[in-house]
């Protein structure tokens, strides 16, 4: 209501001061501050006014364009069912009675618009699998989802908030595909927006958190439920003066929606880069990706037991979850060149050189019974010689290197070399238990003209 302006009677001395400025005045508080007219006034003009008194003026004879009066436009109630309002705030420290750790601690409250019955969950921290897995618990416990939920712009849930197109994280669009519900965030610095649960967290602060030792953080969220029912479900509500608990029963629990009958499996997405030895870290471990996509930003979807990598949408490689601190590699992301030799272990030498021939075998299995994995590259160069020289000369050579006691890639390579597979054997080959006798010389014989 405007106030009626005084009796010119009783007009002091600052009206008749400001009285040929009026109309000035008037014009100029459309688009400028009363500060910034009543310093110009004072500075430019020489009206010896004072701020305080200038602001009385505008009360008593300008009000009408100084200070419109606010008009408050009430939001009409929504039906049962149709919407929840969620609010995410700190709750207090806590000192863990078995461990001896203190933390921060946060309450998540999901209330229903209509009965304002509400669910409380309190958690050590705020990242995307507590946020799912709230919002899942709250849905049990309601025994339905309603059919909208109004969240707070965390990004946690909302990656970039927007009045037209807001823009989620991948995770919290699968959960509310997976119950069917829309998702509204509130307006980014409009708390008005979710003005049936902005008051609730400083409510639980007081009046269950404050004042209360727990030992453990499920003995608080088993309290927790306790409390909604027993305490803020059947006080009387300030604005519906009535039960939330009651409200519930009667009306809306039955006009909640059905929860699927699969549960929803929670799946944070992530976005990493791959390196250049081929692997992404995501949740505190390495997992590999084809070399291809070296340098590029991929986006992880990090399941309970599967962990999904996609570029543009497409997914490019899938692995089993490992744990914490693991390296998780499949050889075949690697070129065949760089992985070759990592993906050969010691059976698959022995079942190569078996292909090649009988001493070839016995080469590669002298190798590998003395010291296995110290002795792969020499395996490798020695199974490689049958590209140059083919696999019927490289069991001779290795024939020729067994007989002598010398079963090396070295020996191997330097027989081929010197032609010396081709040459009659000039002795019988050494007993397993008996010395090497015959000398370098008779190993390394010149070829005869």
């Amino acid at each position: 209501m405007i106030p009626k302006p005084p009796d010119p009677s009783t007009r002091s001395e600052t009206f008749r001061r400001l009285l040929p400025h009026q109309d000035e005045i008037r014009e100029a508080l459309a688009t400028t501050t009363a500060a910034t007219i009543w310093q110009r006034l004072h500075d430019e003009e020489g009206v010896k006014v004072s701020l305080p008194s200038f602001y009385r003026y505008l009360s008593c004879f300008l009000f009408d364009v100084w200070k419109k009066p606010c008009i408050i436009i009430r939001r009409r109630e929504p039906p049962p069912g149709e919407e929840a309002q969620i609010d995410f705030g700190y709750l207090g420290m806590w000192q863990d009675s078995l461990s001896g750790k203190r933390h921060k601690l946060w309450a998540f409250a999901l209330i229903l618009s209509f009965s304002r019955h509400m669910f409380v969950r309190v958690v050590t921290r705020m990242n995307q699998r507590e946020w799912l897995t709230c919002h899942i618990l709250a849905f049990d416990f309601f025994g339905g989802a309603p059919r909208r939920i109004v969240p707070d712009n965390l990004k946690t849930g909302v990656i970039k908030a927007d009045l037209y197109d807001p823009k989620f994280n991948q995770g919290y669009e699968e959960l509310a595909h997976h119950y069917d519900i829309i998702i509204d965030p509130a307006r980014s610095g409009k708390p008005k927006d979710k003005a049936r649960v902005e008051r609730v967290i400083p409510y639980i602060r007081d009046s269950f958190w404050s004042g209360r030792d727990f030992t453990s953080l499920e003995e608080i969220n088993k309290q927790a439920l306790e409390w909604c029912l027993k305490i803020a479900g059947t006080r009387q509500h300030g604005t519906t003066r009535q039960q939330p608990l009651t409200m519930f029963r009667l009306a809306e629990e039955k006009q909640l929606k059905l929860l699927p009958a699969a549960p929803f499996e929670i799946a944070t997405w992530h976005q990493a880069k791959v390196a250049h030895d081929c692997h992404i870290q995501v949740g505190g471990t390495l997992y590999s990706v084809p070399y291809r996509y070296i340098g590029k930003s991929v986006d992880v979807k990090l399941g309970t037991k599967v962990v999904e990598v996609y570029l543009d949408w497409e997914l490019v490689k899938t692995h089993l979850r490992g744990a914490k601190g693991e390296r998780t590699t499949d050889w075949n992301d690697y070129p065949p060149e760089k992985a070759a030799f990592f993906q050969r272990t010691p059976d698959w030498y022995r079942g190569r050189a078996n292909l090649i021939g009988k001493s070839t075998r016995e080469t590669v299995d002298a190798l590998l019974g003395e010291h296995a994995f110290h002795h792969l590259r020499q395996c490798q160069g020695i199974l490689r010689l049958a590209e140059k020289y083919g696999q019927e000369r490289l069991d001779k050579a290795c024939a020729r290197a067994n007989a002598f006691g010398d079963p090396a890639y070295r020996t191997v390579k330097t027989i081929l070399e010197r032609g010396l597979d081709e040459e009659p054997a000039l002795f019988e080959p050494a007993s397993p238990s008996g010395a090497f006798l015959r000398g370098p010389d008779e190993l390394y014989c010149s070829i005869r003209s």
